[in-house]
């Protein structure tokens, strides 16, 4: 699509050119008919406002989409100034510059910000209750963009992220079972598995609308951390013994959610499909890093 009347929107992408999320962000939005600029902090400092409006204004841009952030969950209960400044001041930043350009400002949060303590799906309705700096930083961020005044807003809340192009638990898992016979995974914290490249998909399609919101982005079904590893591993048919430990066998420094499955209905009805089960995600993903291994 060259001509401008046929493009769905103009997307800076920050981060778009190094991230987990940014590179398939990229993808699937240039894919789905928008024009896109992916940047990296080098050569676009999200924390310098008057860059960020120079950055808009001269490409045009009808959506602004920020996947920096301070994702260290465990490192950030003694890095909370850091923390916080990537997660609460920056978005409230970008959402000011985004609200003062007429432009869609589209960010990520967690399921970290809830309490765990559910036993169904959370919806985009339910109380927030973060219990360790990671989810409190990243909550301070979704209400410092509904502070800022933005009328023009999407925030989309994913977890337990696994994707091509960067380190992530299903890559440490599978590294792991090649050189161990047995491997204890955690069992008793279920969340909702989600691959990037879905995630990226969903988030062009849901730009595309123009709805506004809070909206909980993640792959159908649910999920221990144990059961994800065991299906990589055999997905990637490793012939490794996957056993389940409780979190107290695997103490660590930040709290994690004892239940955080995220219901995508609300996504699911704005982009007119449901998200696929986390399962068939993570084989499709398993079977294409093997395909890539093979070749190399």
């Amino acid at each position: 699509m060259t001509a401008a009347s046929a493009e769905k929107g103009r997307a800076i992408v920050l981060g778009g050119k190094t991230g987990l999320l940014g590179r398939p962000l990229t993808a699937a939005l240039l894919a789905s008919g928008f024009a896109v600029s992916p940047t990296t902090r080098g050569e676009l400092d999200p924390f310098d406002a008057a860059a960020v409006a120079r950055a808009i204004e001269a490409f045009g841009a009808t959506h602004l989409f920020n996947t920096v952030a301070y994702t260290a969950v465990d490192a950030a209960e003694d890095d909370a100034d850091e923390a916080y400044r990537l997660n609460r001041d920056l978005p409230g930043l970008l959402a000011r510059a985004c609200d003062a350009a007429k432009v869609m400002f589209v960010h990520y949060s967690t399921d970290f910000v809830f309490g765990g303590d559910a036993d169904k799906p959370y919806t985009e309705e339910d109380p927030t209750d973060p219990r360790s700096v990671y989810g409190a930083s990243k909550l301070a961020g979704e209400k410092a963009i509904l502070e800022a005044g933005a009328l023009k807003y999407q925030i989309l809340r994913t977890a337990w992220l696994f994707g091509p192009g960067k380190k992530n638990f299903v890559d440490t898992i599978l590294n792991l079972a090649r050189t161990r016979e047995e491997l204890k995974v955690v069992s008793d914290q279920v969340g909702s598995p989600t691959c990037t490249l879905d995630l990226a998909g969903w988030s062009a399609d849901l730009a595309a609308t123009g709805k506004t919101g809070v909206f909980h982005a993640v792959g159908s079904g649910r999920a221990n951390w144990c059961e994800l590893a065991a299906e990589a591993v055999i997905a990637a048919g490793i012939h490794c013994r996957v056993l389940p430990i409780p979190s107290a066998a695997y103490p660590q420094k930040a709290w994690r959610p004892r239940y955080s499955v995220l219901s995508n209905a609300k996504l699911a009805e704005a982009i007119g499909r449901t998200p696929r089960p986390w399962v068939q995600s993570l084989r499709e993903y398993v079977y294409s890093q093997a395909q890539a291994h093979t070749s190399d």
